[in-house]
């Protein structure tokens, strides 16, 4: 923690753009795959019952340790609203768990409500920005755009990517560009904003860029980047039927191309399972920024350092062969 304080976001991306250049000639190409994926955050799963648990607990700390007496700490009663809120999809403890939410909601009001009155001038000024997240997470609705899913991570948004096992993610996105061939990480940038993933091409291609001495031709996308043709003087090539015009190589060479691309996908697996990326547990915009990038890093040097192992026993085998 204390290295990554030091250092920061800039000194990371220029350990990151040493281990991209360690690989020479090979990050050249031509064409690149490009894709988006996610970094979540270590938060637990987001309901209105914890988040209001939350702010209730907070609040009881927060009287405890300025000497503030209250009128109640509602502490037995929100220990039975606690209970009511399991199984909360049942059809016969659905109403009391609904009921329950409300009545934390209420509870939380009224500590806030009280904390107002009675901390000192001095404090009050300090917990300001803290109580005013707190009334917007007990104001917020179901359908509400840009809530809050996390009180220590209130950067954190809801993305759905389309899987059947895992319908919605908490963290941030993540757009990753690796050579065509050798699947070398060019760039990865995290976004401290949802927004659509063709909008994410520009910053991610002008990263690849800078570690580049020629510029990419041609980014190949999934069908997820619909909207953008161009991004930094890049080609967008997108999956789609081939047209009537086209010959047979020209066909199979398009269908390669979108085929290949596939590829980035098990590196995000990888890049998950073995480099840390599954769970990001880094605080705020910074960290999400700083994990990506020592993930994308570690994942270069492996590369380099399978490489160099090769060739250093290509090499060992070449000369005892002399002597045999």
């Amino acid at each position: 923690m204390h290295f990554r304080s030091r250092i920061g976001e800039i000194g990371v991306e220029k350990i990151f753009k040493m281990s991209v250049q360690l690989h020479d000639d090979a990050i050249e190409e031509k064409t690149v795959n490009v894709d988006t994926t996610v970094q979540e955050k270590f938060i637990t799963y987001p309901t209105d019952g914890k988040l209001a648990i939350k702010i209730i607990n907070r609040l009881n700390k927060l009287a405890k340790n300025n000497g503030i007496q209250q009128r109640r700490t509602y502490a037995k009663e929100v220990k039975e609203m606690g209970l009511k809120l399991r199984f909360f999809r049942h059809v016969k403890k659905r109403s009391s768990a609904k009921k329950a939410v409300k009545r934390l909601r209420t509870i939380a009001g009224i500590l806030l409500r009280e904390l107002r009155r009675k901390l000192p001038e001095s404090l009050l000024h300090i917990f300001q920005d803290d109580f005013a997240l707190y009334e917007r997470v007990l104001k917020q609705q179901k359908n509400d755009k840009d809530k809050i899913y996390s009180l220590h991570e209130p950067q954190v948004y809801c993305i759905a990517k389309g899987k059947d096992h895992k319908p919605y993610e908490y963290g941030s996105k993540a757009p990753i560009v690796s050579t065509a061939k050798d699947g070398i990480i060019l760039s990865a940038v995290s976004h401290p904003e949802n927004i659509h993933d063709s909008k994410t091409l520009d910053e991610v291609i002008s990263k690849a860029n800078e570690v580049r001495e020629s510029k990419i031709e041609e980014a190949i996308c999934d069908r997820g980047y619909r909207g953008k043709k161009m991004a930094e003087g890049a080609e967008i090539v997108l999956p789609k039927p081939a047209l009537k015009r086209d010959n047979r190589y020209q066909r199979e060479k398009k269908r390669k191309k979108c085929r290949r691309r596939a590829a980035i996908e098990p590196l995000i697996g990888h890049l998950k399972s073995n480099f840390r990326l599954s769970r990001n547990f880094l605080k705020g915009t910074v960290g999400d920024a700083i994990n990506l990038l020592m993930a994308a890093c570690a994942w270069n040097l492996r590369k380099w350092m399978v490489k160099a192992l090769k060739a250093f026993f290509c090499a060992l085998k070449r000369h005892f062969s002399l002597f045999f």
